[in-house]
């Protein structure tokens, strides 16, 4: 049973139970049966979309290989902690696996997606390893020199020609005197995920208090008072503490 014939009897089923008068018995069974269904089905799609397998999906879960092959065949059903493990792992909302949609990318586009992103991103190095060294004044040769490595080979690094391995990019960065945020990707998904996991990283670092606090909706306020603060001129600042000195006197 494909996806759309499983979600169709679903919402079949579902309509079909709305309309029934009280007291009808429900076929609980066949009700069950389509839902594992289709939970194997979402499962399926998660993981392929993810690009992970069968095996380290089970590895993660400490069961076998065979199980997790069976909850994707609708066999036997997952439980919700051993779905919400997999919905962490393999980047999906848990909802997804009680809703009726799969993702919009099959994993053969997924993997188009991939290696389109890899070339743009590569041209994209490129052109800010150029505009680096253009700002330190410095030629191809010179950087060439410098970083051992060959004049035509960086040419075809900053015409995106070819990707330039991370040890290498780490070198000229440093000849360059710029840090590797500057190459980072900044915009679109994976630059927006990046700088949030970024940014969770530091904010994990805090002291347990700031983070309890940080974490309160109800202390919000206090946090944009404080943005604005550190958005002030130091003179006007200083007025501001000066006030409050006053006040407190």
């Amino acid at each position: 049973m494909d996806f759309k014939d499983a979600a169709a009897r679903l919402r079949a089923k579902r309509e079909s139970e709305a309309e029934e008068k009280p007291g009808k018995a429900t076929d609980f069974a066949e009700s069950y049966r389509l839902r594992g269904k289709m939970i194997g089905i979402l499962l399926r799609d998660a993981r392929l979309h993810a690009a992970r397998s069968i095996e380290a999906c089970a590895d993660l879960l400490r069961v076998t290989p065979q199980e997790v092959e069976a909850w994707e065949y609708g066999d036997s059903v997952p439980s919700l902690p051993q779905l919400e493990l997999l919905a962490y792992y393999l980047g999906v909302p848990i909802s997804h696996f009680w809703g009726t949609d799969t993702l919009e990318s099959s994993e053969g586009r997924h993997i188009d997606i991939q290696a389109e992103y890899m070339a743009l991103r590569d041209r994209m190095v490129g052109a800010l390893l150029r505009q680096a060294r253009e700002e330190a004044g410095m030629t191809v040769e010179a950087l060439g020199e410098t970083c051992a490595v060959p004049v035509e080979r960086i040419h075809q690094y900053e015409m995106g020609e070819l990707p330039i391995p991370m040890h290498e990019l780490s070198v000229m960065a440093g000849v360059l005197k710029q840090s590797m945020n500057y190459f980072l990707e900044s915009s679109g998904h994976i630059g927006n995920w990046l700088a949030v996991r970024e940014e969770w990283k530091h904010f994990s670092s805090l002291p347990e208090d700031l983070r309890q606090f940080a974490a309160k909706p109800v202390n919000i306020g206090f946090i944009e008072i404080a943005l604005m603060l550190s958005q002030m001129p130091t003179e006007k600042l200083r007025r501001v503490g000066e006030s409050v000195l006053d006040i407190t006197h």
